[in-house]
Formats: structure tokens, sequence, C-alpha cells
């Protein structure tokens, strides 16, 4: 969320900035709002004022032995009178909250002009292109026999899978890969969390409101949504706090499932398992001290870049323009992967900063050491990484035209020595 401060001192910069992401912000709005919130809490005041001062003269006059009627006729219906301003000024508060709720981060001065993905910039990339003596196959062809999309279909419709065998070691082992040096090299506790959040923890992250098609709610549940990635309930886990100094940064990460309807990419990525309505990610999450979450969005994403590395993948890192930014993102670098069957780089991690947009809306603050006021934490946040798609990655990329996947060095132990998987040949 926005800090209302900023917005009231200076609206119309705000919108410019917004304007970059082309969010068109609705500047005569809300100074309208504020012009009522202002009334109504000036109005507020004076009657909260003049019931103080009634109160203590009619106070006083009953001690002296004075005759107070009068002075409680002067008063006359002066309670109802306040009542009825104070709602008007809760219910345009309310109305502001619902209007500041929608307005997304505006991008940092960082971060390319641009509309969509043909404008984001390349920041770096890593290894080369597979080069093929052979047409390559895509996943679905390559693990044909343990990539089960028909029988998914039968228990849960389009865009759900079953791996099997080999196929299901591999995405098992994947995971445990990812944890392991995560927690092992980089420093992150790992956390269990639950699959189910509420309304207000959505809203905290900021797929709430505007993104309610996206999720996946529970009928028997109100207000009870499955989580569309573990960002949402590890970042939560600091909400309504005021952390010590001290225990900053937070490095925290999870495997979770994650579940989106994919309402906003209707017919987009239908083929095989790249976009699926469940499918599971290892999300890494920094909660920081304001001064450092520029550096700490820096490690993070290389954090994210060295499971890239050590599965020999190659990549590239890019900046995604101002148009191309999600919600809540204040910056945002992508780190891609080459996909020989699709011949093109495709998104495998998003690492984002939020800086204090995220943390506003889930009052989650730390106490500064200098001052001992509560300030706002910063937050970050990335796959490390998407593990569907790392298994498409390694498919792909590995593949030697007989059928035969040979695996990097870094998977074998969690394979039990096994250094290649053999499916049906061409």
């Amino acid at each position: 969320m926005i800090d209302p401060h900023t917005l009231r001192r200076d609206i119309k910069g705000v919108a410019e900035r917004l304007w970059r992401r082309g969010f068109d912000l609705d500047v005569a709005n809300f100074e309208r709002l504020e012009a009522r919130r202002r009334s109504a809490q000036d109005e507020t005041e004076r009657l909260r004022h003049e019931r103080r001062t009634s109160s203590k003269r009619i106070g006083a006059a009953k001690a002296a032995g004075e005759d107070i009627e009068p002075l409680v006729r002067a008063v006359g219906d002066l309670g109802e009178r306040l009542a009825v301003v104070a709602g008007e000024f809760d219910a345009v508060r309310e109305q502001l909250d619902e209007f500041v709720l929608a307005i997304p981060n505006p991008p940092h001065d960082s971060v390319p002009v641009g509309t969509d993905e043909t404008n984001n910039e390349e920041l770096r990339s890593w290894g080369e292109p597979m080069e093929f003596n052979f047409e390559p196959r895509d996943h679905v062809d390559l693990a044909a026999g343990y990539l089960d999309l028909e029988g998914a279909a039968k228990v849960a419709g389009a865009r759900f899978s079953v791996l099997r065998g080999p196929l299901a070691r591999l995405h098992r082992a994947l995971t445990q890969f990812m944890i392991d040096v995560h927690t092992g090299e980089h420093g992150y506790e790992e956390v269990y969390v639950p699959y189910l959040v509420h309304r207000s923890a959505l809203e905290g992250t900021g797929q709430l409101p505007k993104f309610e098609a996206d999720l996946f709610a529970v009928a028997s549940e109100r207000d009870r949504f499955l989580i569309p990635t573990a960002e949402v309930p590890v970042t939560n886990l600091v909400r309504d706090s005021i952390l010590d100094a001290q225990e900053l940064p937070l490095r925290l990460v999870a495997h979770t499932p994650c579940f989106r309807s994919e309402a906003g990419n209707y017919g987009k990525d239908t083929h095989g398992i790249f976009r699926q309505h469940q499918f599971e990610k290892v999300e890494l999450v920094q909660i920081v001290h304001p001064d450092t979450s520029w550096d700490a969005l820096d490690e993070l994403t290389a954090h994210a870049e060295t499971i890239l590395r050590r599965l020999e993948l190659p990549y590239r890192a890019v900046v995604l323009c101002a148009g191309d930014l999600g919600f809540a993102a204040a910056k945002t670098i992508d780190l891609e992967v080459w996909l020989p069957g699709e011949r093109r780089y495709r998104e495998i991690s998003s690492c984002s900063n939020f800086l204090d947009f995220q943390a506003r809306r889930m009052l989650a603050r730390f106490r500064d050491a200098d001052t001992g006021r509560p300030n706002y934490v910063h937050t970050i946040n990335g796959s490390g990484l998407a593990v569907g798609r790392t298994l498409i990655a390694l498919l792909e990329n590995f593949q030697d035209g007989d059928g035969v996947i040979h695996l990097p060095d870094a998977l074998r132990s969690y394979l039990g020595g096994v250094d290649r998987l053999t499916f049906q040949p061409p």
C-alpha cells in the first residue's frame, strides 16, 4: 500500500509514476474523497470538543449548586449529531481504504520504461543454449509414458498432471536439492506453512482485491483461499508485528504446492506442464531493514541463480519494464531458462523488491534502534525455483536423441547415484 501521507502530499507526482506502468490514477476522485474526509474529521473533532467543554461547564455548575437545565438544553442533540458525523467519517475512510488498496506499487526509478515484455532489458546471461545434431523434443514428447495428462484430466480436469516413476522421483529430488542449498549454503530457515489462507493474508501481499479471479476459493470455508504462492503465508508470518531490529534480516524458504485458476492466461501455454492449476515451487522470502532491501534483492536473485548454475542450465536475467511489473512489486528481475523444445527463454523465477508496500498492508514493522520508533520493514521474494519448470528444462536440455536424459552432477546423490534417466526413444 502506498503511504497515504505521500498521496495527500504529492498525488500528482504519484500519478505520474504510476502512469509509467499503465495505471491511470483517478486523482479527482481521490481529492474528492480526501476533501470529504477532512471535512468529516474536522466536524467530528469540533463536536467532540464542544461535548467535552459542555460537560465541564455542566459539571462545574452542578458542583456550584447552580441550575444546569439551561446548559443541558443548550447541548441538545449534540450526541446524535456527533454519531452521524462520526459515521460519515468512518464511511469515507472505508472508501479511501478501498481506493488505496487498488493502487499498485509505483515502479522504482531504475525500472525501464515500457508497456510489455518486449521492453524488458537483459542484465546478464549464463551458459550457452544447447546445440543438438538432432531435432530436440519437448518435455511432453520426451516424458511420454511417465507424464500422464489424461489420468490427471480424469480426476481433476485440464491443466493438472500426474508424474510417474522416474519423473516423479526427479521432481522430488529437485525439490530436496533446492531446499538443501538454500538452507545449508544461503542461510534460509525452512518453514512449513498452511496451504489455506484468509482473505486478509492475500490483501497483505497484494493478490487481493484485484486478482480474486485468479484464485481458488474454498466453498466450505468463508473467505479462505488456496495459496497461489508460498509468498502469501510466509510473508504474512510477520503481519501485525513489531520486530526487534536485531532480528533482521529474516530469510525464510518454503516448499509448497501453488494453486492458480490462470484466469488471466486463458488459452496460454496449454501444452504440457509449463502453466498448471497446481504446481510446486521452492519460495525464498526475505524480511529486511529498509536500508538493505536493494542489496537483498541482488542477494536473493543470486541465490536463485545458484540453483540454475548447479544444474548447468543456460539462463538469462532480465529486469522487467514498468508495464510488465506485478501489482505489488517496485522492481522485478526475472530469471529465464532456455527451453530447446520451444527454442526460447522462459521465466522460471521472478525476484521482486516490494519496498514497504506489502508491509504497510500487513502492518509489519521493526523498532528502529536509533529512534525507538516502529518503522515498516521491506519485503523481498522470489522462486528458488519453480520445480515443474526446472523439470522441463532438465528434460529438454539434457536429452541425447535416444530417449536418455543425462543428469547434472548436482542431482546424482539425490537419485541414489543415478546419472541418467531413460524414456521412450523417438
